[in-house]
């Protein structure tokens, strides 16, 4: 934890790496590396995040650096005030979990009826998206079982999960959906709760995919929809559960 007023400020305290940049580009992967610092907890809520040093400490220019926080700023895992900059921003108290849900069902429960019609040509990249997130959650299941907490598996784990509702959002022919999808962040949150004691409920969510793929392929939007808030609702209680637990 960093528990400086300034990230930055006291040499040492906090390093960033630079690395070669991937073919996702130098934007992503500054995103990518200041979010990983968020989330693993390394700066406290409160510390103020300078450009120019985290700049520095990945040696890029500070325009990406500052295009990332304006992204995480969206999520709401950062805060920003005129003419003192950025700051990690508290996690999520209850009522807005409980917005931030609700506008991810209406999002989703829309977007996967747009998405239905379609389900013939994207299942089964859906399905392969699936497998994928089903040995990323049992990856996680296998390290806590070891009583491992390991955030690098986490982070895939959920960045899996990420992918399987990307792809049904991308289909639903209404491009500012994956967009608006990102910049609310909720899986985002839902790690941040839960990267330091484990993802306690990969079985549930593997099953609630599966069904949203079993509802795709019947090819009723209604009974799709009804599979993906269901999801929604129930990823909402459990990390509502989460929250209260990290509070606690």
């Amino acid at each position: 934890m960093i528990p400086s007023e300034d990230l930055g400020a006291s040499r040492g305290a906090f390093e960033l790496q630079p690395g070669t940049f991937s073919r996702r580009g130098l934007r992503e992967h500054v995103y990518e590396s200041v979010l990983d610092m968020l989330l693993r907890g390394e700066a406290t809520p409160g510390t103020r995040l300078s450009i120019d040093t985290i700049a520095r400490q990945l040696d890029v220019s500070p325009t990406p650096v500052r295009e990332a926080l304006v992204q995480l700023e969206r999520t709401g895992l950062v805060t920003r005030q005129a003419h003192k900059g950025y700051r990690v921003a508290p996690p999520l108290g209850q009522g807005q979990l409980l917005e931030l849900f609700q506008a991810r069902e209406m999002l989703e429960g829309t977007a996967i009826r747009l998405a239905a019609p379609s389900a013939p040509e994207f299942l089964p990249e859906l399905r392969r998206a699936q497998e994928r997130h089903r040995r990323s959650g049992e990856a996680v299941i296998a390290a806590l079982d070891r009583g491992e907490k390991d955030v690098a598996l986490t982070t895939e784990y959920y960045s899996r999960d990420q992918e399987f509702h990307d792809i049904i959002i991308s289909r639903s022919g209404n491009r500012y959906l994956l967009d608006i999808s990102h910049s609310l962040g909720a899986l985002v949150h839902r790690l941040r709760s839960t990267v330091h004691r484990g993802v306690t409920d990969v079985r549930d969510a593997i099953v609630e995919h599966e069904a949203i793929i079993e509802a795709l392929a019947t090819g009723d939007a209604d009974a799709a929809a009804e599979a993906m808030c269901s999801h929604v609702q129930k990823v909402r209680e459990r990390a509502l559960g989460d929250a209260g637990e990290a509070r606690g």
